[in-house]
C-alpha cells in the first residue's frame, strides 16, 4: 500500500476514535454479536485458506490445528469478553463462575476455567488459574480489573503488527486493543499470512464500516512508516525481539548502542509478545511404559504443532540425570517426532534456522522429513545456542540436571529455566501424580518461582493461549532495553489489570492403565495432539458449538474426542 492510502486509513480512525471511546457497552457487545455471525459463516473458508498456505493434505487430522488456533479461539474469546462487559455494564460480578483464593504466601489466585458446566465437560480434569501481582488481594481483585471502563480516556489509535504463524493472533490482538484498551486499530498483517486479509475484512466489516478498524498490507517499509506516523498513539507487536528493538531503537550500527543507553527513537508505548526459549521439565517419578509413550507424544506435539512455528513451542527438554526412564523417554520422543505426519516447513527462513541448529551442534540427528533432535547439551554452558536462540523450526534439544530427588531436581530445573534460558513466555512441567502428591506444596512453590507468563503442569502452555479468560504474555517486569518475551498481556477476557502468570493444570495421562501390545500410546489424546486421528472432526465440531452454543452438539463432540 502507498503512503497516501495509509494516511487515509489513519485519518479515518482518528475521526472515529472518540466515538469508540464513548460508545456504551451494549453497543460494543452488538458489534461482537454481528462479527460472531460473520465469522461462523466463514470459518470453513478460514481453515481452507490456512491449509492451502501451509501445505496440509485434504482431510488430514492436522487441520484440527487450523480450527483450534483460528476461528475457535476467536469465537470463544468473543463470548467471554461479552460476558465480562455485560457484568460491568449491569453492575454484577465479572468473576461469577470463577473461584478466588489465596496461596499460603498471600498471592491471589483466580481460577478462570472451567468457567461453566460446558467447559468442565469438554476439558474434564483441566483447570486454568490466573495468579495476580503483589498488592492484588482477594478483597480488592475486582477493583483491579477493567480499568479502561472505570477511568475512560480520550480516544487513541493503536497499530497492531500481526503475526504470520498462527491465524488467530492478529484478530485477537485487534479485539484486545479495541475492547480492553479502548483504542481503535490499524492492523498490518504479516506478509506470511496476509492471504487472510480479505476474509478478515469481511468478518470485521461492522467495525470497518463504522471507522473503528482498518487492515493494511505490505512489508517492513509499511510497518516502519506506520510505527513513526504521528497519528498512531500506541503499538502492539507479536513477533521477534529483533522486530521490537527495530521499532524502539531503530536499525543499523547505532541501534545496539542506543539500546544500551535506552535511547529510544520511538517514544510511543509498545506492548509485545515475542516468544523465547520454552522449557519442558520432566520430573522423575514412577512412570509406566504407557506414561512414557503418552508423554512422548505430548512432547512431540509441543514441538511439532504448526510445524514448530509457535512462539510457545517446546525447545529444551530438561531431563533428570540418572533417572531410570530418561533414555527410554528420549527414545520414545525420537520415535514420536519421526512418526508424526509429515508437513512442509512453510514459514520463511525455516531451513536457515534449522541449519543454524546443525551448525551449532554437528551431532544433531536428522529425523524423518524436516525434523531435528539434539541430545545431551551441557546444562552448565550459559552461552549454549539452544538456551539463547529461539529455533522457530521443528527442532528439539535436550539437556539434563542432577536428580538426587524429585524436589531437588525441580529446584535445579526452576533455577536453570529462570537463569539460563532466554525469554519468559511459557514453561511446561510433566510430573506423575504420585510424585506431585509426595512434593505437596513444594510443587506450587516451584510454579511460583518460575518467572514465566504461563506455566503448564501436565498441559502444554498453548492451552493457556486458547483459554479466553486467561492472560497471555511474558512474565511482568521486562523493559524495552531488555524486552525478552515482551511487555504486557493479551486475551485476558476478564480484563485483569495486574496479572502475573497463568497456570494450567491437567491430568498426567487420560486413563491410568497399562499399555497394550502393539499400542503406541493411550487414548483419548487431547484434540491438539499431532497424533490425534479425530482432531479435525473434534475441532470443527467445537468451533460450531463455540459459534452457536447449541447443546445438542455436545454428544458429537465428546464421541469424536473419545476416539482420538
Amino acid at each position: 500500500m502507498d503512503n497516501t492510502a495509509l494516511d487515509q486509513a489513519i485519518d479515518d480512525l482518528s475521526n472515529a476514535k472518540d466515538r469508540w471511546a464513548a460508545l456504551p457497552i451494549p453497543g460494543r457487545i452488538g458489534y461482537l454479536d454481528r462479527i460472531r455471525t460473520l465469522l461462523a459463516e466463514r470459518s470453513d473458508t478460514w481453515v481452507a485458506l490456512g491449509a492451502q498456505a501451509k501445505g496440509l493434505r485434504e482431510g488430514s487430522p492436522l487441520l484440527g490445528e487450523e480450527w483450534l488456533a483460528g476461528p475457535y479461539g476467536v469465537l470463544t474469546w468473543m463470548t467471554a469478553i461479552s460476558e465480562t462487559l455485560h457484568a460491568i455494564d449491569t453492575g454484577t460480578d465479572p468473576l461469577k463462575g470463577s473461584v478466588v483464593s489465596e496461596r499460603p504466601d498471600g498471592q491471589t489466585v483466580v481460577r478462570v476455567a472451567p468457567h461453566d458446566f460446558n467447559e468442565w465437560l469438554l476439558l474434564n480434569g483441566f483447570s486454568t488459574e490466573v495468579w495476580m501481582q503483589p498488592g492484588v488481594t482477594a478483597a480488592n481483585v475486582r477493583d483491579n480489573l477493567g480499568s479502561a471502563y472505570r477511568t475512560p480516556h480520550a480516544g487513541q489509535v493503536a497499530l497492531v503488527l500481526g503475526a504470520g504463524n498462527v491465524s488467530s493472533i492478529a484478530p485477537l490482538d485487534v479485539l484486545y486493543k479495541l475492547y480492553a484498551d479502548n483504542e481503535v486499530v490499524i492492523c498490518k498483517l504479516n506478509p506470511v499470512n496476509d492471504y487472510l486479509g480479505a476474509l478478515f475484512e469481511e468478518i470485521f466489516a461492522p467495525l470497518i464500516e463504522d471507522g473503528f478498524l482498518r487492515f493494511v498490507y505490505g512489508g517492513a517499509e509499511v510497518g516502519e512508516y506506520l510505527c513513526t506516523h504521528p497519528g498512531v498513539d500506541s503499538i502492539h507487536v507479536t513477533g521477534s525481539e529483533r522486530t521490537h528493538d527495530a521499532i524502539v531503537y531503530g536499525v543499523g550500527p547505532e541501534a545496539a548502542a542506543r539500546r544500551e543507553r535506552d535511547e529510544r527513537l520511538n517514544p510511543k508505548p509498545v506492548t509485545s509478545e515475542l516468544g523465547g526459549v520454552g522449557p519442558t521439565i520432566v520430573v522423575p517419578g514412577p512412570w509406566s511404559k504407557a506414561d512414557i509413550a503418552f508423554q512422548a507424544e505430548h512432547i512431540a506435539t509441543q514441538k511439532l504443532q504448526n510445524s514448530g512455528f509457535n512462539c510457545i513451542a517446546a525447545q529444551v527438554l530438561v531431563l533428570p540425570e540418572g533417572w531410570e526412564h530418561t533414555e527410554a523417554l528420549i527414545a520414545a520422543v525420537r520415535d514420536a517426532l519421526a512418526r508424526a505426519e509429515q508437513r512442509p516447513a512453510y514459514y520463511p527462513g525455516a531451513e536457515d534456522r534449522r541449519q543454524g541448529v546443525n551448525d551449532a551442534y554437528p551431532q544433531a540427528e536428522a529425523l524423518a522429513g524436516n525434523r531435528t533432535l539434539v541430545t545431551g547439551i551441557d546444562a552448565t554452558d550459559p552461552k549454549a545456542y539452544a538456551f539463547t536462540t529461539e529455533f522457530f523450526a521443528p527442532a528439539l534439544a535436550t539437556t539434563s540436571l542432577p536428580a538426587g530427588s524429585a524436589a531437588d531436581f525441580l529446584d535445579l530445573a526452576v533455577t536453570f529455566a529462570n537463569e539460563q534460558l532466554h525469554g519468559t513466555l511459557g514453561a511446561n512441567i510433566l510430573i506423575h501424580p504420585r510424585t506431585a502428591r509426595e512434593l505437596g506444596p513444594k510443587l506450587d512453590s516451584a510454579v511460583a518461582a518460575l518467572r514465566y507468563g504461563t506455566v503448564g503442569i501436565n498441559a502444554w502452555t498453548a492451552v493457556g493461549y486458547n483459554s479466553p479468560r486467561a492472560t497471555w504474555g511474558a512474565f511482568p517486569g521486562h523493559t524495552p532495553d531488555d524486552v525478552q518475551s515482551g511487555i504486557g498481556v493479551v486475551h485476558n477476557a476478564l480484563l485483569f489489570d495486574r496479572p502475573q502468570k497463568t497456570v494450567v493444570r491437567a491430568p498426567f495421562t487420560p486413563f491410568p492403565r497399562s499399555i497394550s501390545a502393539g499400542e503406541t500410546a493411550m487414548s483419548p489424546r487431547p484434540p491438539w495432539f499431532v497424533t490425534n486421528q479425530t482432531s479435525l472432526v473434534t475441532a470443527r465440531r467445537l468451533t460450531r458449538f463455540a459459534a452457536d452454543g447449541k447443546l445438542w452438539r455436545l454428544p458429537g463432540i465428546l464421541l469424536s474426542a473419545m476416539r482420538g
